[in-house]
């Protein structure tokens, strides 16, 4: 059969059934959301999974790659001796001027190599140093919270002192802001609600600011290296077993206990409590953060963990259904891995949001059972006398609190941080390997979908008129997978040479009247113009945002693709479409160029690193635009990571060994050059 007509038109000719509606047109998920979690099929199943979310985490974080592990400086000072544990202070810097704060309780006769445990707390305001008032610690023992009349006034000295006395090293520091962390303010870590502009600038930027999250730089991304770095002061403790090391916290803490055990191999055994759940994330912001749970969540988050010894609890909470929502998926996990039994659910409804005694008294006996400490079971908090907040505190005369504070703080903290970044995807850029190893990984999670992942995709007629020397056809791209609509219009010449051009265009398919796209179909090229997400119509000057009066981007794009991506995920199925469609004897075309200008022109560049040789040309003008110029994080090119992964350099270095012409560095007419 003759070529001319045949592919195209009998493809735009098929009646097929109509995606309802494109499930991103509603409203945007937020930290409210479901969350469920569906067990793999097999583990090699899980274990690409398994890397895809860990991975996920990293990006988000501000963690791939891993800053600089500078010297940590660490000082321990003020040693106090207890009947069977120490107390000691503690601080350390993270990354050079970041200080770490905290105590650290050793057994007083440890007997060779001793396990050790993290202690990460949640929103206790001054939760290391303050105590409880008696009538709320009374109120505490009489409904069964609680025992002791002294050691109830902290969950947190109470913890970390039966530890001690059952032979663990106990290593318990502050979130960012509480008790002796004093660089940041709780304004800014939990309480942050309107942008600053004078920190949403190109230079010298602080958190929340467009910069920051362009770069994933935020307070959760801080807290989780403060974790991983936390570990690293714990390994340099002479008398610490390696191969026995713990984390555990609540609420906040059970986030940070999550994060780090599911991204560092170093964790032999995760305790998160009241936070593992179907429902709420963690609603703060300093437990949320760009991209870090859109297509996941807590579940999984616990489940990467899998098959090492976890535990945890549920309350009168968002925990309250976990028994039923989530845990049995949990255990499905493990019993894959034949290690049904290294999951743990303490049962606690009756008791509001906690880490009280009976919690504490259940991780106990799970750590006791799994490091094979020798104790009792169940083992039994004992009695003791707290210390005071003057005896715990780090700071004093002879070790002064850091004077570097604030607005100072930050935007000096994230200078160094997007630095040190920088230098390092520079040098992973120079290679093959780099570019194939850190930089394709980072921008595949930071757009959330690679060309292997595009979906099925079906395409619906909706009009087709005669031009002359060329059809016009409009209609609908379906990607089932995925369940969105891409509007399209053909222009398709009867003299069809086999090859197929995407045209992108800031205005949408009304760019379909430009003199490059005549000249492309006068040669006999097909040209498919698409209605990217929310384009056809009056420009997007915002983007929509979560129903939360916070602005901070995390709680809309923690959840949810942004703008940017989702029209890179447009272009990805029009590419799929092509490529992989084929009717009767008839192939796909012969070849698949793309080209774009404008703001298109980038998500035209970032679709084709993402498509790679599925696209045998493209042709960009990007017109100077920089991910590092948005001020806005509701302007429709803001991408959480876009400026840190060298921002649209990075995506050119993944077209590097491909056909790419790009105004500014190529020679001669970007349509002669797709036409050749």
């Amino acid at each position: 059969m003759n070529r001319r007509f045949v592919p195209l038109v009998v493809l735009c000719s098929l009646v097929l059934p109509v995606i309802a509606e494109d499930a991103r047109l509603a409203p945007p998920k937020d930290l409210n959301g479901y969350f469920p979690f569906s067990p793999p099929a097999s583990v090699d199943v899980w274990n690409a999974r398994k890397e895809e979310v860990r991975r996920r985490i990293l990006v988000s974080q501000g963690l791939w790659p891993m800053p600089t592990k500078t010297p940590l400086n660490a000082v321990i000072h003020g040693k106090i001796e207890r009947e069977g544990y120490t107390v000691e202070k503690v601080y350390f810097e993270s990354v050079p001027g970041m200080f770490v704060t905290g105590n650290l309780y050793r057994p007083t006769n440890p007997k060779g190599k001793v396990p050790a445990v993290l202690f990460a707390h949640g929103h206790w305001k001054d939760a290391r140093l303050a105590l409880n008032e008696p009538a709320k610690v009374r109120a505490e023992i009489a409904i069964g919270a609680e025992r002791f009349e002294k050691g109830g006034q902290s969950i947190f000295q109470s913890l970390c002192v039966q530890l001690a006395r059952m032979g663990c090293v106990v290593w318990q520091w502050d979130m960012l802001s509480d008790s002796d962390a004093i660089q940041l303010s709780p304004e800014v870590v939990h309480r942050f609600a309107k942008q600053r502009p004078e920190m949403n600038t190109t230079e010298n930027w602080g958190l929340y600011s467009p910069q920051a999250e362009s770069h994933l730089q935020s307070i959760m991304g801080l807290q989780t290296l403060n974790a991983v770095r936390g570990l690293d002061f714990v390994l340099t403790l002479p008398e610490v077993d390696p191969d026995r090391l713990a984390i555990t916290g609540a609420s906040g803490g059970g986030t940070q206990t999550m994060l780090l055990a599911a991204i560092d191999d170093r964790i032999d055994l995760s305790f998160p409590c009241v936070m593992v759940s179907t429902s709420m994330q963690g609603g703060c912001t300093c437990e949320n953060s760009c991209l870090l749970r859109i297509n996941t969540g807590n579940i999984e988050f616990a489940g990467l963990f899998a098959p090492k010894p976890q535990g945890m609890n549920t309350a009168n909470d968002w925990t309250k259904e976990l028994s039923t929502k989530g845990f049995p998926d949990l255990q499905a996990l493990y019993e894959l891995h034949g290690k049904k039994d290294n999951v743990f659910l303490l049962r606690g409804e009756h008791f509001q949001h906690n880490y009280n005694a009976v919690t504490r008294s259940a991780f106990y006996t799970f750590l006791n059972q799994h490091f094979k400490l020798g104790q009792e079971a169940p083992v039994i908090e004992q009695d003791y006398e707290p210390l005071t907040r003057e005896q715990l505190t780090v700071w004093n005369d002879e070790h002064p609190a850091p004077k570097l504070r604030d607005a100072e703080f930050e935007r000096t903290l994230l200078k160094w941080l997007a630095e040190d970044s920088n230098q390092q995807l520079k040098e992973a850029a120079a290679t093959a390997e780099g570019v194939d190893q850190v930089l394709r990984p980072a921008l595949e999670t930071v757009i959330g979908r690679t060309y292997a992942e595009a979906g099925a995709v079906d395409w619906e007629l909706i009009d087709k008129q005669d031009q002359g020397n060329h059809l016009v056809m409009t209609g609908t791209l379906l990607n089932r997978t995925h369940r969105e609509a891409v509007k399209v219009t053909w222009h398709y010449p009867k003299d069809w040479k086999g090859r197929v051009a995407i045209w992108l265009d800031d205005r949408g398919s009304a760019g379909a009247t430009s003199e490059e796209v005549k000249r492309l179909v006068d040669t006999g090229i097909a040209v498919v113009v698409p209605d990217l997400l929310f384009q056809g119509g009056e420009p997007v000057k915002q983007t929509r945002v979560v129903e939360n009066p916070r602005e901070f981007a995390g709680y809309t794009h923690g959840y949810n693709h942004a703008l940017f991506a989702q029209r890179v995920h447009d272009v990805l199925s029009l590419v799929t479409f092509l490529r992989n469609t084929k009717v009767g004897s008839h192939p796909s075309p012969e070849s698949v160029v793309l080209a774009g200008t404008g703001q298109s022109g980038v998500i035209a560049l970032a679709a084709r690193a993402l498509a790679g040789s599925a696209v045998d040309r493209a042709a960009v003008d990007t017109a100077g635009f920089a991910f590092g110029k948005v001020l806005d994080y509701r302007d429709p090119m803001f991408l959480p990571g876009g400026s840190k992964y060298l921002d649209v350099e990075g995506f050119a270095k993944l077209n590097a060994d491909l056909p790419l012409w790009w105004k500014g560095s190529s020679e001669g007419d970007w349509v002669t050059w797709l036409v050749e």
